[in-house]
């Protein structure tokens, strides 16, 4: 796929993950893949309207459909579910009213899928509809009718932030430039569709899901609260899961409706969504509109950001609350900014509710940001390296919001592409139609305050280990195809001296396992894989006692090492792993302990409204190179070598590290160059992976990778994320590129080559008045 290099300290084990084998052989169970041959199926009845209230809804023609189990409406949910306590305003299936098209109305359990369909054809739905609005502006203009009543404007909500003199540095500035880029919807795309599989017992009254969620927990959590149970009647297990991405970092409707028709026949529902469904139950990354104003002294020193971000949300809250507040407070942190503003505007509209997607909420702000930065920089003829080195932060530090920078990698990644690009020897010097661009991003590592506060650390880990010598850890912390569960492993065999072969995880069963928050907003190597050392810390002195009473030694005389525990160098005083193990065991048996992490509150983020969000314990940092060629006659790009530098902290895993900087900068290409969901009448236009435009791994470009290792004080072995910081410098960096490749400002993601070619003849056509005026002058 690539031919990409890693520069890391000699010697680091490069670790296949852990489920790699099970994935490639073709034995991981999916949550499709599972038993569930006694199962009834689950099918969903849609609005086939954008927006009306219900006058009529008549199941009784299904219910008495021979094969039909169960039929449930929303009058069998009268409860909200979402992300926030203060953002519930979705139900599991429509009550009183219907908002987009698609959203869930009913739902029937049957005893095979041509009896289900059957039977949601023979479902009566009238609605008196609703003007429809499908844009952020459409939905904002005066006379709009409210999708929610306790709405005013459809603004899901505003924001407005202001730190330092904006005013007075834009004043100081040599240089102030303007620009609006909009940037298209963009689908997770993640390879698995959607799927659950709910299983009610009716003697006991237990409930037993097994879904693609990505935050176990919060089902949990929504699943009482839907389904009125009491939290220990509920068990949840994470099956594999075929990618995430920010999908399923929400409960999804479909999740609470399975468990309600599970209920309702007191039995076993298997719910399988098609692609079409998985379009539309989506939490994508919003349509966004960004507009910002920078000011820059004649040198390159950015004096004052003045920004304003508009997401068109969908119907429902979802995410959006925080997702605009990541717009904002995530223009702090990479540079070194005197003075920012920032408003921004989440605005409802009547289509599938958007959500989080990997580099949630900063994404698009980024990219705007980097390619005004390049432009103001074209304009002072000045390098843009320099410009970005000219405003480099200094660790340890605090920006103005808040925000903790405790590592701070940024210089050496743009040393590193600087000079593996050869960008001083070749800038401005490739042929026609080829050319080199560049730009940086970051991410956080976690978010350090959890969505739901509860008191409880941020994350929790179990390790036990029994007559067997087997270590095994016990994590609620869902792997979804990132590696967290090998980074638990490894924590633990780190930790205590043994190899990594004596580890297993157990990972995100809820009878089994503590509870963890969920994969989202990158924070499992940090919190969990610090909670993991903390555990295995634990078990060590645990082990360590045993040894030395069975070595007649004191405990700190005892090392661990390679699976054995000596004193001294020779092997008259040294024991195996098993032997101490059994020793530990005497008069105890099994032993379990426990290991935690919650972020200090000092480190959890400024003290104005929506100050904890974009707060972290460390923040990934990247600078990336993109040569591209474009045709001139067509407008097609292709990108022929990337260079990228991610600051990840120490790289436990230098293998895992470079494929989550690969992943992340080709799903960061793929929204910059073709990625888009479009509505036709407020239904998906592109609503299969025939149609919805992903680029594949044929299509690939070279990566060539560069790991900077800054070792974060707070972090695990000092590392930080790897997985997301580098996608926001994927889309300006092309764009620059094709600027410097053909002498064109695109302001629209993606870069189709339709508008490519529209910029062009627009240029032609500027360029030729520009030619009359100067004729007549």
């Amino acid at each position: 796929m690539s031919d990409s290099t890693i520069q890391v300290e000699a010697g680091r084990p490069r670790v296949p993950l852990i489920d790699g084998i099970e994935k490639v052989t073709g034995t991981a169970q999916y949550t499709a893949d599972l038993d569930h041959a006694d199962a009834l199926v689950g099918r969903i009845f849609r609005s086939p309207v954008s927006h009306g209230e219900i006058v009529r809804l008549d199941v009784s023609k299904a219910r008495a459909l021979d094969g039909v189990l169960a039929v449930v409406t929303g009058e069998d949910c009268p409860h909200t579910y979402g992300v926030l306590p203060v953002a519930m305003n979705e139900y599991p299936l429509a009550r009183d009213k219907v908002r987009y098209r698609g959203e869930p109305v009913a739902a029937v359990a049957a005893e095979d899928a041509e009896t289900a369909q059957r039977a949601l054809d023979l479902i009566e739905f009238e609605v008196r509809e609703l003007p429809a609005y499908y844009t952020a502006e459409a939905a904002r203009a005066g006379d709009a009718v409210l999708i929610h009543d306790d709405k005013p404007g459809n603004f899901e909500r505003r924001v407005h932030h202001v730190f330092g003199d904006v005013a007075q540095g834009l004043a100081a500035a040599d240089l102030v430039r303007e620009t609006t880029i909009d940037c298209a919807e963009v689908n997770h795309g993640q390879i698995e569709p959607h799927a659950a599989l709910a299983q009610f017992d009716p003697f006991t009254g237990r409930l037993t899901m097994r879904s693609v969620s990505q935050v176990t927990y919060y089902l949990h959590l929504m699943l009482a609260r839907c389904l009125e149970m009491e939290e220990s009647r509920i068990r949840i297990i994470k099956p594999f899961v075929g990618g995430g991405f920010g999908a399923r970092v929400e409960v999804l409707n479909f999740e609470i409706v399975t468990a309600l028709l599970a209920r309702a026949v007191q039995g076993k529902v298997m719910m399988e969504l098609t692609r079409e469904e998985t379009f539309l139950t989506h939490r994508a990354r919003p349509q966004t509109t960004v507009r910002i104003k920078l000011g820059m002294t004649k040198d390159g020193r950015m004096t004052a950001c003045e920004a304003e971000v508009v997401q068109r949300g969908g119907a429902y809250a979802g995410y959006g609350i925080v997702t605009i507040l990541y717009a904002g407070a995530l223009v702090h942190g990479l540079y070194d900014i005197p003075a920012i503003q920032y408003d921004g505007y989440r605005v409802y509209a009547n289509l599938p509710p958007c959500g989080a997607m990997r580099g949630h909420g900063s994404v698009d702000m980024r990219h705007t940001f980097e390619v005004l930065v390049d432009r103001m920089a074209r304009e002072l003829k000045l390098d843009p390296f320099a410009v970005r080195r000219k405003n480099l932060l200094k660790a340890p530090t605090c920006t103005a919001n808040g925000l903790t920078i405790n590592s701070y990698g940024l210089a050496e990644c743009l040393d590193r592409v600087e000079r593996a690009s050869g960008w001083r020897e070749r800038i401005g010097r490739l042929p026609p139609g080829k050319g080199l661009g560049m730009a940086c991003s970051h991410y956080v590592s976690g978010a350090a305050k959890p969505i739901h506060w509860t008191g409880e650390p941020h994350a929790t880990v179990n390790v036990k280990v029994d007559f067997d010598g087997g270590v095994t850890a016990l994590t609620g912390a869902a792997d979804i195809g990132q590696g967290s569960s090998t980074i638990v492993a490894i924590a633990v065999a780190d930790t205590l001296g043994v190899p990594l072969e004596r580890v297993r995880v157990i990972a995100a069963d809820s009878a089994i396992t503590p509870k963890d928050n969920g994969a989202y907003s990158s924070r499992i190597t940090y919190m969990v894989g610090n909670a993991a050392i903390d555990a295995a810390k634990n078990l060590k002195e645990r082990l360590v006692a045993a040894a030395a009473r069975k070595l007649e030694a004191l405990p700190e005389d005892v090392a661990c090492e390679g699976d054995m525990f000596r004193v001294g160098h020779g092997e008259q005083s040294a024991l195996t792993f098993d032997e101490v193990v059994r020793e530990a065991l005497v008069n105890e048996g099994t032993i379990t302990v426990k290991g935690t992490f919650t972020c200090p509150p000092d480190m959890q983020g400024g003290k104005h409204k929506g100050g904890a969000v974009g707060s972290t314990m460390g923040f990934s940092y990247a600078a990336q190179v993109i040569e591209v060629s474009v045709d001139e006659d067509t407008g097609m790009i292709s990108v022929d070598k990337i260079w990228v530098a991610l600051d990840c902290g120490r790289a436990i895993n230098p293998l895992a590290v470079e494929g989550q900087i690969e992943g992340s900068v080709w799903m960061g290409l793929g929204q910059a160059m073709s990625e888009e969901t479009r509505y036709l009448d407020g239904l998906p236009a592109h609503a299969s992976m025939l149609e919805y435009r992903i680029a594949t791994s044929a299509e690939s470009p070279p990566i060539e990778t560069h790991i900077v290792e800054s070792i974060d004080p707070n972090g695990p072995f000092g590392a930080k994320e790897a997985s997301e910081g580098a996608l926001a410098s994927a889309p300006p960096a092309l764009v620059n590129a094709i600027a410097n490749a053909l002498g064109i400002d695109l302001d629209e993601l993606p870069v189709t080559p339709d508008r490519v070619v529209e910029a062009m003849v627009e240029r032609r056509r500027r360029d030729r008045l520009e030619d009359l005026r100067k004729a007549a002058s």
